[in-house]
């Protein structure tokens, strides 16, 4: 019972820390900041499916299931929010790009 209680006390704190610093990020940062957060939800997901190859047994497997739902949803909805900010900076094609048949590197 105590371990569970230090448990949900550690994610507490966590949720409390992580929504502090994510509203102090300028929002000049925070698509360079999405983007290393796809990486870390990507490590849980490869993390959670090696404990599922485990096969660690009852209700932990239906645990381990959800997080690499969840973990797995973070990174595909991540990726688009990321892409659609940076659809936002693109340069449209000139025409003189367009007749030499030139495309700017990010387009």
């Amino acid at each position: 019972m105590v371990e569970i209680l230090v448990i949900l006390a550690v994610l507490l704190v966590a949720a409390l820390l992580a929504y502090r610093f994510i509203f102090q990020v300028p929002s000049l940062l925070h698509t360079p900041l999405m983007s290393a957060m796809n990486a870390l939800s990507g490590i849980a997901v490869v993390g959670a499916l090696f404990l599922l190859a485990e096969d660690p047994g009852g209700g932990y497997r239906f645990l381990t299931g959800v997080a690499v739902v969840l973990a797995t949803v973070n990174v595909v909805g991540g990726f688009g929010v990321t892409e659609k900010m940076l659809r936002m900076f693109r340069r449209e094609d000139t025409e003189e790009n367009s007749e030499k048949g030139e495309r700017l590197p990010w387009s």
